[in-house]
């Protein structure tokens, strides 16, 4: 059985089967799936297991950030990669606050593809700096806080410093460089977060973050 069954949703069949291509080249990867849009992928979510889905924010009937939201409520062990033509700020923002937990571009190459699955089936994807702040900021504009850093359970000073710097968009290695720990122990650090505020990942955590106002960007 794969490691990574993977789950590829876009309105056009070239582009699925361009991403069906890239990814079966990882031995531990299996396409167990494609689906036209966001109704289709619900409706296979519901037949069968998938661990991460590459949606496409664009397409009819119901766009990529539609069914990442509703995919992330009624399924939060699945995984959401979005997959854009566009690096903007409409796309990318509205799609990781919907729950997505990491994106690429479409031009992307076979092993950024690659990586891109493996780095979100593991929790482990990160975001440039430039959308990392963009995030941050997409989260408070649109949804206030009210009462939210109340309802995440309190961080330790040590989690406190490893979210500061994930929100700066550091790689586990450069928080590990920054505060002069180990990568391993960066790595717990991010688990704990995440087992307080029942978040599956980096990116998510930043999310919870700038949903309570604990991380800001002027």
């Amino acid at each position: 059985m794969p490691d990574i069954r993977v789950l590829i949703v876009d309105d056009d069949p070239l582009v699925r089967s361009a991403l069906s291509h890239f990814v079966a080249r990882g031995p531990e990867i299996e396409v167990v799936g494609q689906a036209d849009n966001g109704i289709e992928a619900i409706a296979f979510l519901e037949r069968q297991s998938v661990d991460v889905v590459m949606m496409d924010v664009q397409m009819p009937e119901m766009n990529g950030i539609q069914a990442t939201a509703a995919i992330s409520e009624r399924w939060p062990d699945v995984r959401i990669l979005a997959v854009t033509t566009l690096d903007g700020s409409d796309t990318v923002l509205p799609m990781l606050s919907a729950g997505a937990s990491g994106y690429l571009l479409k031009d992307s190459s076979a092993e950024i593809i690659l990586d891109g699955v493996r780095e979100v089936h593991s929790g482990a994807s990160s975001l440039s700096p430039r959308i990392a702040a963009m995030l941050v900021n997409h989260v408070r504009d649109t949804a206030p806080a009210h009462g939210a850093a109340e309802a995440l359970e309190p961080l330790t000073d040590r989690e406190a410093e490893v979210l500061d710097r994930l929100a700066r968009g550091m790689s586990n290695l450069e928080i590990a460089q920054s505060l002069i720990v180990s990568e391993g122990t960066v790595k717990a650090h991010l688990g704990r977060i995440m087992s307080k505020w029942h978040v599956r990942d980096r990116v998510q955590i930043l999310v919870a973050a700038a949903h309570a106002g604990l991380v800001d960007f002027h």
